[in-house]
Parts: C-alpha cells; sequence; structure tokens
C-alpha cells in the first residue's frame, strides 16, 4: 500500500489546529496508508496540546505530534519534516499549513498525479484563474507582488507556472531524497529554493486549482525582505553554471567523482578550441593534466601524436592517446616521460598545483634543449564580474570557473607572465578567451553567441579586464648547466 505523509507545519495556531487536524482526517480513506505529521516550532501557546488532545482522542488516526524546542523557521521546520518521510520510507509528503490558509480537502488530489507517475512535485495554486484568488481575499498588493515575482521566476528558471508562492504542495519522497534541501533557507523562501532545485533536475512539476482563503491568520512574512531573497536565490542558481558563484544548495554533484565534472572546451572563443587549431597535424604532443579524454581525442583527429598525463586514466584517454602515464603533476618524474615534443600542454592545471612554479622548472630542465612551445591556460581572477563582485566586498568560490574551490592559485595576465619569464620562459603569444556563455545559457543559442562576440571584441580593448581566461604560448629558455654544456661542445677556433 503507497504511503502518504500529510505533514502539518505548526507556529502559534492554537485557534486553527485542531479543525485543520479535523478537515485532514475527513479525507483519510482505505486506498493508502495516511500518517499526519504535526511539527510545533516552538509556539507560546497551546498549539502542540491542543494537536496531542486531537490525537488522543482520534485513536483511530496516525498521528504525530513533535515539538521544535528552538524556532527552526519556516523552512527549517519543512527540513525536519521531509527527513521524517525520508527516514520512515514515505512515497508522497503533502505540505499543510497549520493555520488552516489550504484546504486539505485536496490532500488527495495534490497525491495521486504523483502516485500514479504523472508528475514529481504537486503545487495547490491560488493562480490559475488570477481573479479567483482576489475574490478569495488575497489584498490586491500581494496579488500584484505575487505576479511580478511568478513571472521573475519563470523568466529564470524556464519554467511556466502559475505560481511559486503556494504553501500547499507534495512531494514524491524521493525526489527530496535527490535533492539537498538541507541546505536551502529558514526563512520563508524556503519554498523557491526547492522549486529552483527541482526545476533544475528536470522533475515534473503540476498544478491543481485551489480556493483561497484570508481569513484570521496572521501574516509573519515581510513582503520586502521575501521579494529580495526569491530573487537573490533564482538569480544566483543561475549565476553559479558561470562559475562566479558557490552555494551548496545548488550543487547537484556533491559526491560526483572529481573529473566527472571538467568537460570539454571546444566550438567559438574557447581555449581548447584554440589550442587544437593552433597545433598543427602530425605534431608530437606531451599533455600534462590531460583530464577525461577531450583534448586527446580531438588531437588525434588531426593526426597528433598525444603522450597523457593525468592522475586518473580513463578509458577515453587511453583510447586516444598513443602513451598514458598516471601520475600527480605534484610529484611527477619526468625521467618517466620518454622522447621529443613539440609542443607541451598546460591546460587549466597550474591552479590546481602545490608549486607551479616547480613544474615550470622541471619543464625546462627536461625538454628546453627540444625547444617546445608550451601552450598555457589558466583563469584571469582580474575578470571584470569578479572584480565587480571584489568592488562590492564579494569573493565568491565556486564549483568550477575562475574561482573554482579546488584551485590553490590564482593568475591575473600580468601574474603569469611575469611567473613564466621569471622561471625562464620566453612569451611568444598571449590571448584572451571570452567567458562560456554557450555553457550558461545553453538554451539561447543566439545569445550565447552574441555575448561571446561582445566579450572578444572587448578582449581586444583590455585582455587584463575582458578576458575570462588567458592563453599563452611560450618557450622555455635553456639552463645554466645546459648552456654549459652546449659550450664545451663548440669546436674551438683554430
Amino acid at each position: 500500500m503507497k504511503k502518504i505523509l500529510v505533514f502539518v507545519v505548526a507556529y502559534q495556531a492554537e485557534n486553527f489546529i485542531e479543525n485543520v487536524l479535523d478537515r485532514i482526517s475527513a479525507q483519510i480513506n482505505d486506498s493508502y496508508y495516511y500518517e499526519i505529521l504535526v511539527i510545533d516550532d516552538c509556539s507560546k501557546d497551546r498549539t502542540y496540546e491542543l494537536a496531542q488532545k486531537f490525537a488522543f482522542a482520534h485513536p483511530e488516526i496516525t498521528i504525530t505530534n513533535l515539538y521544535n524546542p528552538i524556532n527552526q523557521g519556516y523552512g527549517g521546520n519543512q527540513q525536519i519534516g521531509y527527513l521524517y518521510a525520508i527516514d520512515h520510507h514515505f512515497d508522497v509528503v503533502i505540505l499543510l499549513h497549520g493555520d488552516g490558509q489550504y484546504p486539505p480537502e485536496y490532500i488527495n488530489e495534490m497525491a495521486e498525479p504523483i502516485l500514479n507517475g504523472d508528475f514529481d512535485v504537486m503545487l495547490g495554486s491560488r493562480m490559475k484563474v488570477k481573479t479567483d484568488a482576489l475574490r478569495g481575499g488575497m489584498p490586491l498588493y500581494k496579488w500584484i507582488g505575487n505576479q511580478i515575482l511568478t513571472w521573475s521566476e519563470n523568466a529564470l528558471l524556464k519554467q511556466k507556472l502559475s505560481e511559486y508562492h503556494t504553501g500547499f504542495r507534495a512531494y514524491k519522497v524521493d525526489v527530496l531524497r535527490q535533492i539537498p534541501f538541507q541546505f536551502d533557507s529558514k526563512y520563508y523562501d524556503f519554498d523557491t529554493d526547492i522549486i529552483i532545485q527541482v526545476a533544475d533536475n528536470h522533475f515534473r512539476i503540476g498544478e491543481i486549482p485551489i480556493p483561497t482563503k484570508y481569513g484570521d491568520e496572521i501574516c509573519r512574512v515581510n513582503g520586502m525582505k521575501y521579494a529580495k531573497m526569491i530573487m537573490k536565490s533564482c538569480i544566483e542558481s543561475r549565476i553559479m553554471r558561470f562559475g562566479l558563484f558557490y552555494n551548496p544548495k545548488f550543487d547537484y554533484e556533491i559526491n560526483s567523482q572529481e573529473q566527472s565534472l571538467y568537460e570539454g572546451k571546444f566550438g567559438l572563443f574557447s581555449s581548447h578550441q584554440f589550442t587544437v587549431d593552433l597545433l598543427p597535424s602530425g605534431a608530437t604532443v606531451l599533455d600534462l593534466g590531460a583530464g577525461p579524454g577531450y583534448m586527446a581525442k580531438a588531437l588525434s583527429e588531426k593526426n597528433i601524436s598525444v603522450t597523457s598525463v593525468d592522475k586518473i586514466i580513463t578509458e577515453k584517454l587511453e583510447k586516444y592517446s598513443q602513451k598514458t602515464i598516471q601520475a600527480d603533476l605534484n610529484h611527477l618524474n619526468f625521467s618517466e616521460i620518454k622522447g621529443q615534443f613539440n609542443y607541451i600542454l598546460l591546460l587549466d592545471i597550474l591552479e590546481f598545483l602545490d608549486s607551479p612554479e616547480k613544474l615550470l622548472q622541471e619543464i625546462r630542465e627536461s625538454f628546453a634543449p627540444d625547444h617546445p612551445n608550451v601552450v598555457i591556460s589558466t583563469g584571469n581572477v582580474a575578470f571584470f564580474i569578479t572584480r565587480f563582485s571584489l568592488f562590492f566586498g564579494k569573493f565568491n568560490y565556486g564549483k568550477l570557473g575562475i574561482l573554482e574551490m579546488k584551485k590553490k592559485r590564482l593568475f591575473t595576465q600580468n601574474s603569469l607572465k611575469r611567473m613564466l619569464k621569471d622561471n625562464g620562459f620566453q612569451i611568444l603569444s598571449v590571448k584572451g578567451i571570452p567567458a562560456p556563455y554557450q555553457k550558461a545559457i545553453p538554451n539561447h543559442k543566439g545569445l550565447s553567441s552574441f555575448l561571446q562576440h561582445i566579450n572578444n571584441f572587448l578582449i581586444h580593448i583590455s585582455k587584463g579586464l575582458f578576458a575570462y581566461q588567458i592563453l599563452m604560448t611560450a618557450k622555455p629558455s635553456l639552463t645554466l648547466p645546459q648552456l654549459l654544456e652546449n659550450a664545451k661542445q663548440q669546436k674551438q677556433p683554430g
């Protein structure tokens, strides 16, 4: 039998809670197993006692009453209830408010589309017919605010919901297992955070119309604070795709393998594409920090021989490389690398090393006599968006991008140049790479292409300010021991 949890969040609801529980009880039938969970969020009135009284008077109904000794907030109270639903293996959890603002008479209509497999989340919308909310007593200013916020959220999240701000919701519990709701806001914007997570993970959201009731219940929401917080969450969830911000509530790959996060960056104005275009057919390449194998595949298609070094050797990397060496670049033994190379690639790798200077010195000592070109790419921490954020006191690390959390070093164009020169490299070329708009807004190819062209134009004005990445080509000069050895080998005059 399918299990439904009717979860009632309650705070200072002594005037309403018994009536709400009575109305819920009237909807219980033999088709499913029902449990009612009431969590009182540290009320100072008799909400908890009256809920207990109702439970004792109705032993035929499974009712669990819990009490938070410290107030957790509207969102924090939901987090506890959803964990209860997961731990007790319910199929569906339905959220109701203890003040009776939402109609318990619709709980089965909310649960059945989920139990039937049609949707993963159901919302009881007061706005399916927009004027019904006004007839139900919703104040005009709230109605207008609801419309503006819902339109904005739909635009940002690419949804078509009639309302985001209903507190009458049903979730498939397996969905809750897959999203990091434990990191969501404890304020009223929790409801928006969880919808962002649901939408980002492509779960199906359905809606049914419900009547609107505004009566004696007390509204505890600060409207301006609420609006600011939900828009902040929506925008931050989009910005996080650029790698310019990080929040664990929008991180859906916390347990994924490290390399699964890194994709090939090919296409318009990308560092990988410029590198592939730079290398001639028939070249021999040493790729240090080769990644999953995207670059090896692209180079092999140009008849380029690649020796790939990485601490994880994937099947793809093995397939497209002439030779693979499994090694941590912090402890790479260059004597294991045999052969001569026309090019050495250091793509998006120097930032992650304990000492990039040490790696550059070892490359110079091992390969300078062969005169290879070394191709280096790195994020530009002086990118104008990062500078703008810093101006307002923000320094937002991200899952990926310029301020990726795993990075140990950060570079500007000038600091990268200086490090190369200080370690005996001659700079041959410097190229600015625009931001990866096509990854940040993949559903709008025209817009992403336009933004990349604009960004690329601005790079010609100032690489240091407008380049998202810096791509440099450099050549290692001979070391003093190598110069001395060359001198010894030259014939003496006469």
